[in-house]
């Protein structure tokens, strides 16, 4: 990448027939903004994506807004991406498909970073972090949506920086436009420390974006992204945790619909000499392997089960590209109309069982009140997908549709996935008697808990049992 500047204003406009009609839409929309400004500094991709190079973005312009004191809209720098949608319309990037749908990806991204005293120009680390969530998109072909989080695990600047994720939004000021491509809209990228992306993904990121835009300097009404903030918003109001993020998840339910684990389970219906026990494809040297389709829809709860939509996320399993398509209906549902729906892997059964035990780390313990209050309760189901091999468990609700789980059968096995059927009786039960992981103390491990009634066990213990499987 290069920094570069752009032809002058006077001269695009002279240049517009030849410009590509894609990025003279997108330089349209920022012109409109920042019309003193018609020859912003620019980041631009020396080898284009469509040359074989790395970067997708073709270009990231870097404009200074002078903010809105009055509004309580600090002086910053606003980034501008070129390339998620379809520039060219010639095919050498994105298919193009018509108008009338979504120009490539459908979307560019933005970015909003405080302006600090004495600078006077844009810091480029911005355009770089672009790209790389460019990458990903390009590589997965998944797109972003408004209240999507995305966990980065580092500063985003490479700093020392409390600013480590990210979640996304719609940008205050520019407004979609239509090219001869389709339509591009635009999201906005705001940083944000651990803490709120972990609440986040508890309740859901719109959520977290309203808290954010009414602490000024956790962003403000534009969510502007301050690198040196050194407090959370939970930090600067204790009481946004219990007032509005543990009361949110308490009525509206939780978007977090399947996390990564350290989890196993053990059948303990069968003998544990029985080959066809569970407990080989929880520790052991042959862990049978989930079938491809269950696979895939695993990852799709891990990889999309945080849209903000009406309906919790385990999307049916399909070879089509979905991006984030929205539900036709609000009942949560684990199988599709189309053809693509879950079909039981031919060589493999689904076997009923009649006693399980279900093991759990700490990190993983911790996320049971969470999945029975935020999710069952408001009838939707959790996943958690081990880490370790191709263990699954998902938990459901009798409001699933599609789950082989039943209530006469409330605990089935499809190959290495568990599913287990909780009604609201028993999951109100099971609060009460699990109500000391809430805390977010560490707890001495290990800890059991048992309803024989249900034929139900679980337990949570320390990370070592999982990272060495022959213990």
């Amino acid at each position: 990448m290069d920094e570069v500047r752009p032809t002058t204003g006077a001269q695009a406009h002279g240049l517009a027939s030849i410009f590509p009609p894609g990025l003279q839409a997108i330089y349209g929309e920022c012109r409109r903004l920042y019309p003193e400004q018609a020859n912003p500094l620019q980041v631009t991709a020396i080898v284009k994506y469509w040359l074989g190079g790395p970067d997708p973005l073709d270009y990231i312009s870097m404009y200074r807004n002078i903010g809105n004191p009055p509004q309580d809209i600090q002086e910053h720098w606003h980034y501008v991406s070129f390339g998620l949608s379809d520039l060219y319309g010639d095919n050498r990037v994105h298919e193009f498909t018509g108008s009338e749908g979504p120009s490539g990806f459908g979307f560019e991204l933005t970015f909003r970073l405080k302006r600090e005293v004495g600078e006077t120009a844009p810091p480029t680390w911005p355009a770089e972090l672009m790209q790389g969530l460019a990458r990903y998109v390009f590589q997965s072909e998944n797109t972003f949506c408004s209240g999507d989080h995305v966990s980065w695990h580092s500063p985003l600047d490479n700093s020392e920086s409390r600013i480590q994720h990210m979640l996304l939004t719609e940008d205050p000021q520019m407004q979609p436009v239509q090219t001869p491509f389709g339509a591009v809209s635009f999201l906005q990228i705001v940083g944000v420390c651990t803490e709120e992306l972990q609440a986040a993904q508890q309740w859901n990121g719109q959520g977290i974006l309203e808290l954010l835009r009414g602490v000024h300097i956790a962003g403000g009404p534009w969510l502007i992204t301050d690198m040196r903030r050194g407090e959370t918003i939970f930090d600067i109001d204790p009481h946004l945790q219990q007032e509005r993020v543990d009361q949110g998840i308490e009525t509206e339910g939780s978007n977090l619909s399947g996390v990564s684990a350290k989890c196993v389970w053990d059948d303990l219906s069968r003998p544990p000499e029985d080959e066809e026990d569970s407990r080989s494809i929880c520790i052991g040297a042959q862990p049978r392997r989930l079938s491809d389709k269950d696979t895939e829809q695993i990852r799709e709860v891990l990889r999309k089960g945080l849209e903000f939509n009406n309906k919790a996320a385990l999307p049916p399993i399909s070879s089509q590209r979905h991006g984030h398509e929205r539900p036709q209906s609000r009942k949560d549902s684990l199988e599709s109309e189309s053809s693509a729906a879950i079909v039981p892997h031919e060589l493999v059964r689904t076997r009923q069982l009649e006693s399980v035990h279900l093991k759990f780390n700490q990190e993983s313990g911790t996320l049971l009140p969470l999945c029975l209050r935020g999710r069952l309760l408001h009838g939707r189901h959790f996943t958690y997908k081990s880490i370790n091999g191709d263990t699954a468990i998902t938990f459901v609700s009798t409001g699933v549709e599609g789950a082989f789980a039943t209530e006469e059968h409330p605990y089935a096995a499809h190959g290495p996935w568990l599913q287990i059927l909780l009604t609201e009786e028993f999951v109100e039960q099971m609060l009460g008697d699990l109500q000391e992981l809430n805390t977010r103390e560490e707890t001495k491990l290990p800890k059991e808990y048992s309803w024989p009634e249900k034929k139900l066990k679980i337990s949570v213990l320390p990370d070592s049992v999982f990272d060495n499987p022959l213990q």
